[in-house]
């Protein structure tokens, strides 16, 4: 039987990767896993307790809300106000989504269909390529190059290359995806930078979907603006939120899709039409963490920024230079120049069977990745002392 929609997509490089894992454990191996980018921080104590009280009362055995109750609707407008000064309405421009993936690939269907174009940044997340993909439009990746830091001449090589890729395609593309600070390469952008990309789809007639999942996690005094800041962003915009990395809820699975109301609603509609909503408890357990723990991304924040020091520290030590990222719970390494011919699946291949350690090879995040690895934060300061030693044995070019 021929089968729809996945017959186009390529093998998954980061399978062959945790397969070698998977192997080298077996073998005895302890290999340290900075691969995959699964939060290993504990969810806040007020956000178990209240789902485990929230569980034993049998009316939240039932259907809940395909968008989500209005008390969590109530809540992450409040927390939108509350950090970024931006009001939302929650009966119009707040749905839940059952997390940001979900919330992404239905979004697509939507707002596409074939014939249609979306434009996503190279290297990308791998849903923002595929999301847009399984609607039957067409997916042009923009090169990302280097947007810089906040402050620096932010995002002048992107913002260039997005408008000579809007300017030239046809059909002229209905959707641009975005993700700042950025999974994989951890670039970030400014306020600036956000409302020249808000003006530019006003112009065109583009709606922009910005993936906001590390909202929370940057350092070094950077705040990563939401789109929804820039001055008219509602008429062209919509932002996804995460409590994944923000609150360490990964597996919990509840996220919102915010701004424009037009979007929103249709988004809606399609939900309803698919599923009975996020599992109610934890819809309850999520709006007692967003109103009365808002201060625990924080903590995860200096959690993440330490073992990024640990691990740039470390890399610095042994010859290979890699820049303090500003965002994410990721490091994106160049691959070393005396290995880089190897490309970055070979070379990850390497670092599992050499050095005990797993990393994303860049390949996986499409073509315009293959030049790094991606380390994923998710071991503490010892662990990651101890990736490091591995490295060095590793990669004897670099002494």
């Amino acid at each position: 039987m021929e089968f729809r929609r996945i017959g186009g997509l390529p093998p998954y490089v980061f399978s062959v990767i945790d397969g070698m894992k998977q192997q080298a454990r077996r073998a005895g191996k302890d290999v340290v896993d900075l691969g995959f980018g699964n939060p290993d921080i504990p969810s806040p104590d007020i956000a178990v307790d209240k789902l485990v009280e929230a569980a034993r009362n049998p009316r939240n055995h039932r259907y809940s809300a395909s968008r989500g109750i209005p008390k969590v609707r109530q809540a992450i407008a409040d927390l939108y106000m509350r950090k970024f000064g931006v009001e939302l309405d929650p009966e119009t421009e707040v749905v839940a989504t059952i997390g940001a993936k979900e919330g992404l690939s239905h979004l697509m269907w939507v707002l596409l269909g074939p014939g249609d174009t979306c434009l996503v940044p190279s290297p990308s997340y791998p849903i923002h390529i595929y999301a847009p993909l399984f609607t039957g439009a067409e997916v042009r990746q923009v090169r990302l190059e280097d947007p810089g830091q906040e402050g620096d001449g932010v995002g002048e090589g992107f913002f260039a290359n997005l408008v000579e890729a809007i300017e030239e395609a046809w059909p002229k593309p209905r959707v641009v995806v975005l993700s700042f600070p950025h999974n994989p390469s951890t670039a970030c952008v400014d306020l600036q930078w956000m409302n020249r990309v808000v003006e530019f789809a006003k112009e065109h007639d583009i709606l922009l979907v910005h993936d906001f999942a590390y909202a929370d996690l940057a350092f070094d005094g950077y705040s990563p603006p939401s789109i929804l800041q820039a001055k008219g962003a509602k008429e062209v915009a919509v932002e996804l939120y995460s409590m994944t990395k923000s609150f360490s809820m990964a597996g919990w699975r509840i996220a919102f899709l915010v701004g424009n109301a037009s979007a929103v609603q249709a988004l809606t509609k399609l939900k309803s039409y698919l599923d009975y909503g996020v599992f109610q408890p934890i819809q309850i357990a999520a709006v007692v963490t967003m109103n009365e723990a808002p201060e625990f991304p924080k903590t995860v924040r200096d959690i993440y920024q330490s073992r990024r020091d640990a691990l740039c520290q470390g890399l610095a030590r042994i010859g290979w230079e890699v820049k303090p990222p500003k965002g994410t719970m990721f490091v994106w390494a160049p691959i070393p120049e005396p290995y880089k011919e190897m490309g970055s699946l070979e070379f990850a291949k390497f670092l599992v069977a050499e050095a005990n350690v797993a990393v994303s090879p860049g390949v996986g995040f499409g073509p315009g990745g293959d030049g790094h690895v991606r380390f994923a934060l998710i071991e503490n300061e010892k662990r990651i002392a101890q990736a490091v030693r591995g490295l060095r044995k590793a990669l004897v070019k670099l002494q």
